[in-house]
């Protein structure tokens, strides 16, 4: 998809979806989770094709349509329960999963999502934990969505940390995006998932002010896919909400739904 994204014509494309493919091989027995192997794999086709963000236009265009959709939507959201529901329809906006399509129409998206409600909904056993919470962002858009949630978390006296990407990875927000829509602003502490590309977490290369986080928080609010395939598996961890649309077979089977549902799961 970067490549397309850059504008690489044949040859180039040939090229460095040959050299992926064979990094790729030379990686797959190394003991790493399915995010690490992806955001390596990833950045080296950003180094092949020296761009530094080829999702830069698509990151911008979610923010924008998730802007537009959030005029409308916040006079309509009440409970946690509906703004937990807004920021997981958000999660669509993925434009980094093999088979899973982005909508032309997020409003009317978004309406219809929101009527279907959640598959697995453990919003009631999560509001409770919700004190002292380290909040896990994924993608563009999505991060808008994660705003209102986060602004209506802050309401109820939450202390929160959010972690975005250090550097740019698929369509997911870094600092640049939190900053730009105000967030360093709103939660207590602003950092990174990582000091390198990483579109899921590894707790033990977490920065200093993350990983005392974690340490003292209530709650782990996990974004997305790959941080629930980061994390799903583990047990030393305080109690994590994951919140997600279930966009591959893989993720959708470990949660026993259908591929597409939307999911608020706690693990305690």
């Amino acid at each position: 998809m970067e490549c397309g994204l850059v504008g690489a014509d044949t040859e180039t494309t040939r090229r460095v979806s040959s050299a992926c493919r064979s990094y790729l091989v030379s990686i797959k027995d190394d003991p790493l989770t399915h995010p690490q192997i992806a955001s390596l794999v990833h950045h080296r086709a950003y180094d092949l094709l020296n761009s530094s963000d080829p999702f830069r236009a698509l990151k911008k265009q979610g923010n924008e349509e998730a802007l537009a959709v959030c005029k409308e939507i916040r006079p309509t959201l009440h409970t946690f329960r509906d703004y937990v529901l807004a920021s997981v329809i958000g999660n669509t906006f993925d434009y980094g999963v093999k088979g899973h399509t982005v909508t032309d129409n997020f409003s009317v998206f978004f309406r219809e999502e929101f009527a279907k409600g959640l598959v697995i909904d453990d919003t009631d056993k999560i509001l409770p934990l919700a004190r002292n919470v380290v909040y896990l962002s994924d993608n563009c858009g999505e991060i808008v969505l994660d705003r209102l949630l986060i602004q209506y978390l802050k309401k109820q006296g939450a202390h929160i940390t959010l972690a975005v990407k250090a550097l740019p990875a698929l369509n997911d927000a870094t600092l640049e995006d939190a900053r730009a829509l105000g967030l360093d602003r709103i939660v207590d502490l602003l950092t990174t998932n990582s000091k390198k590309a990483e579109i899921g977490l590894c707790p033990e290369v977490a920065p200093h002010d993350l990983a005392a986080a974690i340490k003292n928080c209530t709650l782990i609010i996990a974004k997305g896919m790959a941080n629930f395939e980061s994390l799903f598996e583990r047990n030393d961890l305080p109690p994590v909400a994951y919140l997600m649309a279930a966009k591959c077979r893989p993720v959708a089977d470990m949660v026993h739904v259908p591929v597409g549902s939307k999911v608020v799961l706690l693990k305690e």
